[in-house]
């Protein structure tokens, strides 16, 4: 079974973080890791755009119930008309989590990782516990991903 890593960030992103983000998504897919998210803009729709072109596979779990919400890189959309309570679904399918910058979405996702014990890797987000393993690059952040998941198995 291949690993699954969770990206998390923004629904709207500066330019800097779109760019950051879809290079998390092709390191991701050039590890052979299935990239799972929101399925929505921003952060995510710029990951799912580089796990893409790197030939990789991408899950979107929405938040309302129509597919068509996906952002077009997502290869499954899985709604859950949960709204925001499908943050901890995404956090769940994932076995290590990638935050990169955001709102409070993020943070909600990021404190879901901590009770839950799923790694979280920050890049350019919240700093709010010393669990959050931070990465300054996104080839670090992906390597710590996974390393990390390594550590649980």
């Amino acid at each position: 079974m291949k690993t699954t890593i969770g990206v998390i960030g923004g629904s709207t992103c500066s330019e800097q973080i779109a760019r950051l983000a879809e290079e998390v998504g092709r390191e991701i897919a050039n590890a052979n890791a299935v990239l799972v998210c929101g399925g929505r803009g921003g952060v995510m729709e710029a990951a799912c755009r580089g796990a893409k072109s790197a030939g990789g596979m991408t899950i979107g779990i929405l938040p309302g119930d129509d597919r068509e919400q996906a952002n077009v890189f997502v290869d499954v959309a899985i709604v859950t008309g949960m709204g925001v309570a499908r943050n901890a679904l995404v956090v769940k399918s994932s076995q290590a989590v990638i935050a990169i910058d955001g709102k409070y979405g993020t943070l909600s996702e990021i404190a879901f990782c901590l009770q839950l014990g799923i790694p979280v890797v920050g890049l350019q987000t919240w700093e709010v516990a010393p669990e959050i393993i931070t990465a300054r690059t996104p080839a670090q952040a992906v390597k710590l991903a996974l390393q990390a998941v390594q550590r649980i198995k």
